[in-house]
């Protein structure tokens, strides 16, 4: 049985950027650090818009309030906050959860979002969006600070955290989930170093995740920021995609969609020859930097474009990042080879390199579907937070029987997010007779 959570560590008057916070509404009960509370009627307006867009979560949501299955169980989320977030974390307080949120990504919050949180439903919420590297650690520990149960990341910040300084922490967690390949990534490496304490669900392995997020979600919503912060003409434009994993085969498939001559660069012969039969041109990345107006890494790992990718690149490059951290573009060695910057227009910077070339870096090589748009369209998102609710719930109910090593989705889950995507589509499908179930379980039936 999960016990109740310890009181919050923070007073509730713990807000440090909430100077427009004066008006009709009372002071919030509960701690939060949050830019402006002032901008919580904007951002109710936004979360419901997102809400309407979000029926798989609507429906956990409802039942959440009817059986109370997160009663008394502290979350630590760590993830973009977002008007979709939002709806992730109404529904686990309509489940009975006590959350507490912090953002993932310096560069991905949306303060009217955070103090809607706040003001209009109660949570705790500790982002600022653009707030520095102190900023952000401290408010990780401040979700740390309520000593959780569950922990939720997108990146495995929570978790590195608590299994560095804050491994007092560790005895009372039940469990954790984790959103993105990145975090897997970390999470997998912890495992194989036989430290990961205790059992965490890789929401970003479910079948519906994959399909979705990754390719849906993150092919439409970088090309998204890419616009929105360059204006430029896609179609006719040469896109190179570093990385096709399941992220990479979305940001191709639709660059291509909008007209784009597609080159993608990989390090694994298997992905590789996928993207050659699925129709793109493959060659090494520093070739690849000689011809390409737009690159965009989706590796998960670091360093994919560095200073060979730098020397070679056309003038008037445009770089951007879609991984979770910013070291998959090596801002270090593009620093080393420019002569001078200037911010040119929001969220672009252009370096003008010592041979006189321009090369433009987007949003500071932050993922850039967040930091320059609004990243994943909210019916994207439905699926993913969705996976979120249901294996929070799974681990409050089994955390305690599982090993401390990363987990799949359970399929059960996955399937029923699919069945419930389908009926708020209002798309049917066939189901199997009897005789069909029967011989899909036998070996008698042969030539």
């Amino acid at each position: 049985m999960i016990e109740p959570p310890a009181a919050p560590g923070l007073a509730a008057s713990g807000a440090a950027s909430d100077a427009g916070s004066t008006g009709a509404a009372l002071a919030p009960a509960k701690p939060h650090d949050v830019a402006d509370l002032a901008l919580a009627g904007a951002g109710q307006a936004r979360i419901e818009w997102a809400d309407a867009l979000m029926p798989v979560l609507a429906q956990v949501r409802a039942r959440f309030a009817r059986e109370r299955p997160l009663e008394g169980v502290c979350v630590a989320a760590c993830l973009h906050v977002t008007a979709e977030t939002a709806n992730l974390v109404r529904t686990l307080m309509a489940g009975g959860a006590e959350v507490s949120l912090c953002a993932s990504n310096p560069l991905s919050t949306q303060d009217e979002t955070a103090a809607a949180l706040v003001e209009s439903y109660g949570a705790e919420v500790f982002a600022v969006r653009g707030e520095d590297a102190e900023t952000y650690y401290g408010h990780i520990d401040a979700v740390c600070d309520r000593r959780p149960q569950i922990t939720m990341d997108d990146g495995a910040d929570v978790v590195s955290v608590i299994h560095g300084r804050r491994a007092d922490l560790v005895e009372g967690i039940v469990g954790g989930t984790e959103e993105t390949t990145t975090g897997v990534i970390r999470l997998r490496a912890l495992q194989k170093e036989g430290r990961l304490a205790f059992p965490v669900v890789a929401v970003n392995e479910a079948s519906t995740k994959h399909l979705m997020d990754n390719r849906y979600g993150t092919g439409q919503s970088t090309l998204d920021g890419i616009v929105r912060a360059t204006g430029v003409l896609l179609a006719g434009s040469r896109v190179v995609v570093f990385g096709y994993g399941w992220c990479g085969r979305g940001v191709a498939l639709r660059a291509k969609g909008a007209g784009a001559h597609v080159i993608v660069c990989e390090v694994d012969p298997l992905r590789a020859l996928e993207a050659v039969m699925d129709g793109y041109e493959v060659m090494p990345g520093v070739e690849a930097a000689a011809r390409g107006d737009v690159l965009v890494t989706v590796t998960g790992g670091r360093d994919a474009i560095g200073a060979e990718h730098f020397a070679a690149m056309r003038d008037g490059a445009i770089v951007a990042n879609a991984g979770h951290f910013d070291v998959e573009i090596s801002k270090a060695d593009l620093e080393a080879a420019t002569e001078s910057s200037r911010e040119v227009r929001p969220s672009v910077r252009e370096h003008r390199t010592h041979d006189g070339r321009r090369i433009h870096l987007l949003a500071q090589g932050r993922v850039v579907n967040l930091a320059a748009a609004d990243g994943h369209p909210a019916a994207v998102m439905d699926i993913s937070f969705a996976n979120q609710a249901l294996c929070v719930e799974y681990l409050v109910r089994h955390g305690e029987r599982l090993e401390d090593r990363v987990y799949g989705v359970p399929e059960a889950i996955d399937a029923e997010i699919a069945r419930l995507k389908l009926e708020a589509l209002g798309v049917a499908i066939d189901s199997l007779s009897e005789l069909q179930r029967a011989y899909l379980r036998s070996w008698r039936q042969g030539t």
